[in-house]
């Protein structure tokens, strides 16, 4: 196959989407497939519209050679009225991470969200949601039936590997809870929230660990640093920045709980990273994560912004390291049955194949 991949930005770009469409591509490319990515720029919502009366643009897409396009579903305010060009090149097929609408924001914001997207959304031919959920809520804005597959992502995105004797030691140690956060430091992720809880909780019990880029948002990244030092936490709270795979790898080792309440995921790599590490995820309860995510079982689900039941979740765990570990080798035992990269990768080729027929 000859596929195209419309982004924003670079590939190389750090965030659960961008590591799906990148492991994507790698998988396509050793099945001999070749893969084309076509980068449009990061700019503003409204500036992104533009794209659509971009000539240049639409001459560029129409001359590829593609087989079919992929199409991030990031770049729908680019594309919602590009695709609707006739006669039609080649089948588009949109990568949906999860819908922009669905985010926690002003109605009125989502209500022009769920507009442009529903328009992009009738402009396609096929999908490749990460969830379940992505693919409810992909079907409910359209109204109506597209061919669609689930290539959920997979379990093997760190190396290395942890026992479950070894999750054993660790969760009953008698050292203070080493907790993790990973992700861009931006407003969804809900590292605020996870900062106002830890505030409340005897200070010399926990640690908390943060990998994350502060470049996505860097006003709310020194909005984070002010609400540490406000709060007397700088000793408490490590801002490690991103890391690369196998620093996260041996942080994640090190630590007994993944602690990212966003308030929405289309899925969450993150969380399933963690658990093959054993470490029990404490999520937010709207979007995908509670597909991977199951309360009291592996982990806990805390509605948005709630740091006080957060905070109470933190506490038990705390207080009895028995809970601890039933959740942790729950979670070890979540990942180890869940497919690999290149299963979820292998499922997406195949979809992407019947529409070469």
């Amino acid at each position: 196959m000859h596929v195209g991949l419309l982004i924003y930005g670079s590939l190389d770009t750090i965030s659960g989407g961008f590591i799906y469409d990148r492991r994507l591509v790698s998988y396509l490319r050793r099945q001999g497939d070749r893969v084309e990515v076509i980068a449009l720029p990061w700019r503003s919502y409204g500036l992104s519209l533009l794209d659509n009366l971009d000539r240049g643009l639409r001459r560029r897409l129409d001359q590829a050679p593609f087989d079919l396009l992929l199409q991030d579903e990031l770049v729908h305010p680019s594309c919602f009225r590009l695709n609707g060009r006739e006669p039609r090149p080649y089948p588009l097929i949109a990568v949906v991470h999860h819908l922009r609408c669905r985010e926690h924001r002003p109605a009125w914001q989502n209500r022009l969200y769920r507009l442009v997207e529903k328009r992009y959304l009738t402009s396609l031919d096929g999908f490749i949601c990460v969830s379940r959920t992505t693919q409810k809520d992909v079907q409910a804005l359209m109204g109506r039936e597209r061919p669609l597959v689930v290539a959920s992502p997979g379990r093997d995105g760190l190396p290395g590997a942890v026992t479950r004797d070894r999750i054993r030691i660790r969760a009953l140690a008698p050292e203070p809870l080493q907790i993790i956060f990973v992700g861009n430091l931006i407003p969804r992720k809900e590292l605020h929230t996870l900062i106002a809880a830890l505030t409340s909780l005897p200070r010399n019990d926990w640690r908390l660990t943060v990998a994350g880029s502060p470049d996505p948002d860097p006003a709310y990244a020194r909005a984070i640093r002010r609400q540490i030092q406000g709060a007397g936490l700088n000793s408490r709270v490590t801002l490690l920045g991103a890391l690369p795979p196998g620093e996260l790898a041996a942080r994640c080792e090190a630590s007994h709980l993944l602690a990212v309440p966003s308030s929405y995921e289309g899925f969450g790599i993150v969380y399933l990273e963690g658990m093959h590490f054993g470490l029990p995820a404490i999520a937010g309860t709207d979007g995908a994560a509670r597909e991977l995510v199951h309360h009291g079982e592996n982990g806990y689900l805390v509605p948005p912004g709630d740091a006080v039941t957060l905070a109470r979740y933190l506490k038990g765990l705390l207080e009895d390291r028995e809970i601890l570990l039933r959740l942790a080798l729950s979670a070890h035992h979540t990942a180890a049955a869940h497919p690999t990269w290149d299963d979820s990768a292998a499922r997406s080729r195949a979809f992407l194949q019947t529409f070469l027929a």
